[in-house]
């Protein structure tokens, strides 16, 4: 086979990276790709918005098979595009990507098929019914931007003051555009955040190893949300139990739902839940793996991804061989300084050779340019230290210890990342 894979982040670099094993395939290439991509795959500029160009260049590459990474391309249609002209691709219909393209459609979507998730307490296009609606409101309470916005259009407000800025910055002064011209208010529900994430063609379905990311950009879960700074991977974070019920309750309504609105769902969905103690809801949808939930999935694939992906899109996906290594795994994300809000970029990078040295460990690239031989950031999130081990413990040691070995000016990261798991593990002893 020959994979194109659209995309440019860490998700990205880690499909590339899992791809390229697959004795079935013969060539990678990537768009547009990143500086340790480029090193990995042939990388060709894009446009993720335009479905005619990506299909241009699967055509013109003569690809077997496009995947998918981030949410832009599918929500603009380039799977319908590719469909039209009868080309493979991994990824669902523009329709089915309203999912993750409008938060108010999910919303009313989970609604209609009586799935569990928060109470709305309305939908807004106007920013003063928005307002006076905050006089009825539970504190705290979450705003949601109904379009995409790189994950940085979700506000817990924790009172009145907090919820009208967010409010009037979206509406008003259109920091996210057209995105946040509709927004969706709902209770703040408490619990446990877990990343779910399955694999479907639109019948049959295959989960993934579960995954927590770590959305705030400081430690103790403190300062403003990011696009993520970590995640890891654990089949404790997921008893067979309650496994089978959010199966029931919440994933295969989900599928069934899609296909019963004329939008059969094919590609990776992923689930945002919190585990209430009145059991699990659903946050949000994604189209796509998360980032960098997907680092640390892919690491743990015991299967061979190319040929998963290639039976999925055809609509013909073998739930048996997806299998799973039992090692927990780790990934850290490294940032630029200032991120998320004003991110300095074009510092060089050093020592990601000595950081792979450690045992176990791969650094995805997420935001650098490769000159030669020397790596330079390029955006907020940078690189995604990666790493297995025996225990969970072991996994987060090597990956800390990889990290201390990259130098690049005003590098950030958090240094507790599964860190409340390895309290509870050792509170259990």
């Amino acid at each position: 086979m020959k994979i194109l894979v659209i995309g440019g982040g860490g998700r990205e670099h880690a499909l590339v990276w899992k791809l390229r094993q697959s004795p079935r395939v013969e060539k990678v290439w990537c768009a547009p790709g990143n500086g340790g991509i480029s090193a990995e795959a042939e990388c060709f500029p894009i446009n993720q918005s335009e479905p005619t160009a990506m299909a241009d260049l699967a055509a013109k590459l003569r690809a077997d098979l496009t995947v998918i990474g981030p949410e832009l391309p599918l929500v603009s249609g380039v799977a319908d595009e590719f469909a039209r002209r009868g080309m493979a691709l991994f990824g669902p219909s523009k329709a089915a990507a309203e999912l993750e393209g409008s938060k108010i459609y999910a919303k009313r979507f989970l609604q209609r098929h009586k799935i569990p998730t928060a109470e709305a307490y309305g939908f807004y296009d106007r920013v003063s019914p928005a307002y006076a609606a905050l006089k009825d409101v539970q504190w705290p309470m979450v705003i949601k931007a109904d379009g995409l916005c790189a994950g940085k259009g979700v506000l817990v407000a924790s009172n009145h003051a907090e919820a009208e800025n967010f409010l009037k910055r979206m509406m008003v002064d259109y920091e996210f555009l057209d995105a946040g011209t509709h927004v969706l208010l709902e209770h703040a529900i408490r619990g446990e955040e877990l990343s779910l994430i399955v694999m479907t063609d639109g019948e049959r379905i295959a989960h993934m190893a579960p995954a927590r990311d770590h959305k705030r950009v400081f430690d103790n879960d403190e300062g403003p949300n990011t696009g993520g700074m970590g995640a890891y991977s654990s089949d404790e974070l997921l008893p067979a139990e309650l496994a089978a019920r959010i199966d029931q309750e919440i994933v295969r309504p989900a599928i069934r739902g899609m296909a019963s609105e004329g939008r059969p769902y094919r590609g990776f969905l992923y689930f945002g839940l919190m585990l209430t103690t009145d059991g699990p809801n659903v946050l949000e949808f994604n189209c796509r793996m998360g980032d960098p939930e997907a680092q640390a999935i892919i690491y743990r694939m015991d299967f061979d991804l190319a040929e998963a992906l290639a039976k999925c899109a055809a609509g013909k996906l073998d739930v048996g061989a997806i299998q799973w290594k039992r090692e927990p795994s780790v990934c850290v994300v490294m940032a630029s300084e200032g991120y998320p809000a004003s991110p300095k970029v074009g510092q060089e990078i050093t020592g990601l050779q000595n950081a792979e040295s450690v045992p176990g460990v791969k650094v995805f690239h997420a935001g650098t340019r490769r000159e030669g031989s020397a790596y330079y950031a390029s955006s907020g999130r940078v690189l995604g230290v990666t790493c297995g081990g025996a225990t969970l413990s072991a996994a987060v040691k090597r990956c800390y210890e990889a990290i201390g070995k990259i130098k690049f000016a005003g590098a950030h990261y958090r240094s507790d990342i599964a860190g409340r798991a390895l309290k509870q593990n050792s509170a259990t002893l």
